[in-house]
């Protein structure tokens, strides 16, 4: 089912990469190309099939149809004005950044087709050495769509995303920001901190516990520090939650009250399995 005639990712990388694999696969474009600072990423990413043609320069995105954001947010928030130079005012573009009320604001009044997606899917290993097809099978994605937003855009990407098997739903950037704060920022920050409480020497000692709880700690730093800075009020009340509820487990065990830290830790368990249902 061709969808476009030709798609162009900025950010040949592990989502990047995934989508273009995708794409690719399911002949949704006849053409996919792709931009990245690295020739490295390129050449591997037309190595494995994932694009036609890439480039480090911008003008390669001249002629595409669709235009997809797949780099971190404060270079798609840099690059912007400089694509809109380059692309035609009926292009589609779309970008997967984790946050969105920010992005969102400031592209929508720059692309006159523009929507935000952000595909709940991924992995903390990086580059698209790591890209692979079927990464969006059965996942969801995020639609942020503003009263400004064009019905073409919120269609055609919406349908790209249902072809590339995702469900997607529709949000208010800023309640997007607010839900991810807890669902997915937290989580890192979570994993970055306890990785770094944990002494080196000790990890001779470290079973599967710490290597699970610890996985996200893997994600790359510059694309985390974006995220955070870009939500930051929302992070800053999620981290306030959880420095609470720490608090609280602090106490219980200083005060050697088994009642009160049991609670706490059959609340927990709770509703970790109302969420792995």
């Amino acid at each position: 089912m061709t969808i476009f005639n030709k798609v162009a990712i900025v950010g040949t990388g592990l989502i990047g990469g995934s989508i273009a694999l995708d794409i690719k696969k399911k002949k949704l474009s006849r053409r996919v190309v792709g931009v990245s600072r690295h020739a490295s990423s390129l050449a591997l990413a037309k190595k494995i099939g994932a694009i036609d043609l890439g480039s480090r320069d911008l003008a390669i995105l001249k002629g595409a149809d669709l235009v997809i954001l797949a780099a971190p947010v404060e270079v798609i928030l840099k690059l912007a004005p400089r694509i809109n130079q380059i692309i035609a005012a009926e292009c589609v573009v779309t970008d997967v950044g984790s946050t969105k009320a920010e992005i969102v604001s400031k592209l929508s009044r720059i692309f006159a087709n523009y929507i935000g997606s952000h595909p709940l899917a991924g992995s903390e290993k990086r580059g698209v050495g790591n890209a692979r097809t079927g990464l969006f099978k059965d996942s969801l994605c995020i639609l942020t769509p503003v009263k400004i937003t064009s019905a073409l855009a919120l269609k055609k990407v919406r349908l790209l995303w249902q072809q590339l098997g995702a469900k997607t739903v529709l949000m208010d950037p800023q309640a997007h920001d607010k839900a991810l704060s807890f669902t997915s920022h937290l989580p890192h920050i979570s994993a970055f901190s306890l990785m770094n409480s944990v002494p080196a020497g000790l990890f001779k000692f470290a079973a599967s516990g710490l290597k699970d709880t610890t996985r996200l700690a893997s994600s790359e730093a510059q694309l985390w520090a974006d995220i955070f800075f870009t939500n930051k009020k929302n992070i800053l009340d999620a981290v306030g939650q959880m420095e609470r509820n720490l608090v609280l487990m602090k106490t219980a065990v200083r005060k050697n009250d088994r009642k009160k830290l049991i609670s706490i830790l059959k609340a927990a368990q709770k509703k970790r399995d109302k969420l792995i249902l």
